[in-house]
């Protein structure tokens, strides 16, 4: 029996079947439906008349060959990848599709003030947006699946090359019966307050648990939250206090009543978010232009004014912790 050329699509859908092993997750990770993904590796297995994965009732098996598929389907779908990274860069500076990861406590607050300066400095840019926690658009970048990302700094990966773009602090907020004394609160208040934190993989959550190991605070171990904006109800409703990004009060605290908002004494706690991409990648020149269009969107909106601008900020890498005095 003769062997078809597999697609690139087929060899997509495989390649996340085989690093999901399942799926559901697969199918979900490339945006497409169980169906069609199914549909396609089936195609690809018929095509190479063997079988790649050993389906059980719980979960997925790469076969010996589907082992060796995976490997060189890798191999090829990042030169196709590279491929079209290197005529991008050729036709021009941010022309068409672009794939950009954010985390959700950056998204709602940066890409209001960035997506308008972006669509008019660069109108031939296709840009396609994915909301998800660090470690999943970190993943993606470095499978190929994302050309950018936007996180906190420092990235949790090797490979990958940072441009930082602002600090902001972070914020106390508490319910607003709160006695805190002055009017700029030491980070050693947290030791008797109990803070309410967001659920597992959320970077910020690591970053408050950072700050509170500083002081020796503890955090509040029954109450977690998905997200920003239940995290501020929660303290609205008077279950703790919470650390929030200074550029998420706006939004966040519009809808919750009963807060109280403290700033920290100097050194105040912060982060550092940042544009991150694969230092393989042949565009490091647009992305570069990408960082100072975000950057100058970011200065131009005002929010700099109350945080640190981006020209203030020291250099790529540093961790989010504790500002210099």
């Amino acid at each position: 029996m003769g062997i078809s050329r597999p697609t690139v699509a087929q060899l997509r859908a495989f390649l996340a079947l085989a690093e999901y092993l399942h799926f559901r997750d697969a199918a979900a990770a490339l945006r497409m439906s169980q169906p069609a993904l199914s549909g396609a590796v089936a195609a690809l297995e018929e095509g190479l008349g063997t079988q790649l994965v050993e389906r059980t009732t719980r979960k997925v098996l790469l076969t010996p060959a589907g082992e060796r598929v995976a490997r060189r389907a890798e191999t090829v779908l990042a030169e196709l990848d590279r491929l079209v990274e290197e005529v991008q860069a050729v036709r021009g500076m941010l022309v068409g599709p672009l794939r950009v990861g954010v985390i959700p406590t950056v998204a709602p607050y940066l890409l209001p003030v960035v997506l308008p300066r972006l669509a008019k400095e660069f109108p031939d840019l296709e840009l396609s947006v994915h909301e998800e926690q660090t470690g999943h658009i970190v993943a993606e970048l470095l499978a190929g699946r994302l050309d950018v990302v936007l996180l906190a700094l420092p990235v949790p990966a090797s490979g990958v090359t940072e441009l930082p773009l602002y600090d902001e602090d972070f914020v106390l907020v508490a319910p607003a019966g709160f006695d805190l004394g002055a009017t700029e609160v030491a980070r050693e208040a947290l030791n008797d307050l109990d803070v309410l934190l967001l659920n597992e993989g959320h970077c910020l959550r690591d970053q408050a648990l950072d700050v509170c190991r500083e002081v020796g605070a503890r955090a509040a171990a029954a109450t977690y939250a998905t997200s920003l904006a239940t995290l501020v109800q929660l303290v609205s409703g008077g279950l703790g206090v919470t650390l929030v990004p200074e550029t998420a009060l706006p939004v966040e605290t519009r809808r919750a009543p009963n807060l109280g908002l403290h700033r920290f004494a100097a050194p105040a706690p912060f982060r550092r978010i940042g544009l991150a991409f694969r230092s393989t990648s042949p565009r490091a020149d647009e992305f570069e232009a990408l960082a100072a269009s975000i950057r100058a969107a970011w200065a131009e909106s005002g929010m700099a004014e109350s945080g640190a601008a981006a020209s203030g900020v020291a250099g790529p890498g540093a961790a989010p912790g504790i500002r210099p005095a």
